[in-house]
């Protein structure tokens, strides 16, 4: 199952108003686990950024002046996201943008729901957490995630929290598996920890308390007992 956690920034809040994208962060998981796989690209949107969209995301035009446009990396996108399910967080407004863009491509594709499918974890958290705040730092706070390195919000930054709170709403993962894989110093660690695990000398000693007269004797009759009920002999007499 491939997966594509996705997040965007905009100019600002209405594509209809001619607000553009000016970056995508995508975070790619197969079977749950990231494969270090991505996609993330800041762009140039043509137009100037709303004042409050700069305080969320701290972009500015100065620094996007020289970034591609979206038609230029519209198709290296899609070849990304190609046949997999995006999970975005409030996808309606995500998802609202990227098709305003592909829109205007002299292109026929029109709708990113003809690449792929769409999962919205705002939506899925609100069933999962009804009456409750389910903003993506509530949900962090709800599952223990840390995000107090994020002072900003951006697209590929988000897209590593949602990964997190995601695989933490649909049942977890094996984080230490996810570490270690293909990684020597982990390998060595978990190494450490199975022999700390398994050595004798660090497991504490089992107290061995023994059987009483009157204990043992009460085990006698009872496989007397079972040996006379079965009709033949008793396995634990043997």
């Amino acid at each position: 199952m491939r997966q594509i956690v996705l997040d965007t920034e905009t100019t600002g809040l209405e594509p209809s108003s001619g607000h553009r994208i000016i970056e995508i962060g995508c975070i790619e998981m197969i079977n749950r686990k990231q494969t270090g796989n991505r996609f993330h690209v800041y762009l140039n949107p043509e137009r100037e950024i709303d004042e409050g969209a700069v305080e969320v995301h701290g972009l500015s035009s100065d620094f996007l002046a020289d970034k591609p446009k979206f038609r230029d990396v519209a198709f290296d996108f899609l070849d990304f996201v190609k046949g997999s399910e995006l999970i975005i967080h409030n996808a309606p407004f995500d998802v609202g943008f990227i098709n305003h863009e592909l829109k205007q491509l002299e292109d026929s594709v029109t709708e990113i729901t003809e690449y792929c499918q769409v999962l919205d974890t705002l939506a899925f958290a609100r069933k999962k957490h009804p009456g409750q705040r389910n903003s993506l730092d509530a949900l962090c706070k709800r599952y223990g995630i840390e995000n107090g390195h994020r002072t900003l919000h951006g697209a590929l930054l988000d897209a590593e929290i949602l990964a997190d709170v995601y695989l933490a709403m649909t049942g977890g993962q094996t984080t230490l598996s996810l570490e270690l894989e293909g990684n020597d110093l982990g390998s060595a660690a978990l190494e450490s920890l199975m022999r700390s695990l398994t050595s004798a000398d660090a497991r504490p000693k089992l107290s061995v308390i023994m059987a009483s007269e009157k204990e043992k004797e009460a085990h006698e009759a009872c496989l007397a007992q079972i040996e006379k009920a079965s009709g033949g002999p008793c396995l634990w007499n043997q």
